[in-house]
């Protein structure tokens, strides 16, 4: 289906100051996913004190006979028989799911100053590339202008397809229907360093008429969280507390006070757990990470089929005292069905907790790499609105901390080639 919808921009009162054109095509449900490589030989030379830059650019056809651009390659400097890195692109955005319509590449050698001189084209389509898996394809690449003029004219080069494989594209909901079981497990920091939870300062005060910054924390994450969890059952830790009878400091002590089962039901049970253990235990420290994140990966480890998957929530307000530990552990996690979510609370700088996560710089530790980012990070502060709309200022907490979970449980099932079971038509 096409639609065509014509606007006319009015930017300076009384002047039209141009046309819009926006037109759509309804998506085909299309999953799969498609990689594929591409070399050239003898392209002609359109440098004029080198060879050529080459690079391709691929066009989608569209439903109106016209063409959108749906890939381009890199750039291979200096040569006229580029090899160009193998890409992934999904079939709806190549052929919209249809295996017959035209899929046209242009080849262009690229010039500093973005006028691309034009080497040339050539025509396929998804079911002629998909032949590749059997055998090499060889194309053509024509300059109708060429064409014209040179009555000796035979190609402007070749384009050889090298590879070319499919695969399906699932998503985190397709594993949720197929039985893949979200385990939360929440962790809250206990240290001296949020203030003594009767005093009005404490980041764990209780007032009458609002709850404190961790319970904030914890009932907006948790209440989404629950949601995917299906036995409702949270286990439910604290750290860096001296805890009774003995008065030890402990690090991963159960919230309800029950070693053998530590879990709490809802996320109400888990609020419940750490407003009792605020009236028993002294607040201490240090801040450390490791013990509970080793707690929870010891678990994971125990089932690593994709039916279970673990996320640790851990609200804290400050500095971590085990850097070193933490990212071992969290290094080791990396290569387990797990994630760690992070909510920092308060006025501390937490750059310790960016390096975590490892967004834009993959965590390392002994100079062994994450095997994928398991780390999601966000300042509690960041989602205070001074309007006063907690129910939105929550709900936007909530979506960013939840952001990475699903890719997060994704790059674990492909890099262990872990398919979602078929969910029960019932």
């Amino acid at each position: 289906m096409a639609e065509g919808v014509q606007d006319r921009s009015e930017g300076v009162p009384g002047k039209r100051c141009g046309t819009i054109l926006l037109l759509a095509e309804e998506l085909s449900n299309c999953r799969d996913i498609v990689t594929m490589q591409l070399c050239a030989n003898k392209l002609d030379k359109k440098d004029f004190f080198g060879k050529s830059d080459p690079f391709l650019v691929f066009y989608r056809s569209n439903e109106d006979g016209t063409f959108t651009i749906c890939h381009k390659t890199e750039v291979v400097k200096n040569t006229l028989n580029p090899v160009w890195q193998p890409f992934t692109i999904p079939v709806r955005a190549l052929c919209n799911g249809d295996y017959d319509r035209t899929v046209k590449i242009d080849v262009y050698d690229w010039d500093r100053d973005g006028s691309h001189d034009f080497i040339g084209e050539f025509a396929t389509s998804y079911r002629e590339l998909s032949r590749a898996q059997s055998q090499f394809t060889v194309y053509e690449v024509l300059n109708p202008r060429k064409k014209c003029k040179k009555k000796k004219y035979v190609n402007s080069g070749t384009v050889t397809l090298l590879s070319f494989s499919v695969e399906s594209e699932f998503t985190f909901v397709d594993y949720i229907r197929g039985g893949t079981q979200l385990n939360f497990t929440v962790a809250i920091d206990f240290t001296a360093s949020n203030g003594l939870p009767s005093q009005p300062t404490s980041l764990h005060y209780a007032s009458p008429y609002q709850l404190s910054a961790y319970a904030l924390a914890l009932k907006a994450v948790g209440e989404i969280i629950q949601d995917y969890d299906s036995d409702k059952l949270f286990p439910a830790y604290g750290f860096g507390a001296k805890v009774p009878p003995d008065g030890k400091i402990s690090h991963q002590f159960p919230l309800n006070n029950n070693m053998e089962n530590p879990s709490c039901v809802g996320i109400e049970g888990v609020l419940e757990s750490y407003l009792q253990s605020l009236r028993t235990v002294q607040l201490y420290g240090p801040t450390n990470f490791a013990p509970v994140i080793n707690q929870v990966a010891g678990t994971a480890a125990q089932v690593t089929d994709g039916s279970q998957y673990h996320v640790l929530l851990i609200i804290t307000d400050g500095v971590i005292s085990d850097m070193l530990q933490t990212k071992e552990a969290i290094v080791t996690a990396s290569s387990l069905p797990m994630s760690i979510i992070i909510v920092g609370v308060g006025p501390a700088e937490f750059e310790a907790m960016e390096e975590l996560d490892g967004d834009e710089v993959r965590l390392s530790s002994r100079g062994r790499y994450a095997e994928r980012d398991i780390v999601q990070f966000v300042p509690f502060r960041d989602y205070v609105d001074d309007s006063g709309n907690q129910v939105l200022s929550m709900a936007r907490l909530a979506k960013d901390v939840l952001a990475e979970i699903p890719e997060q449980l994704l790059s674990y099932m492909k890099t262990r080639d872990i398919k979602p079971l078929r969910a029960d038509p019932k």
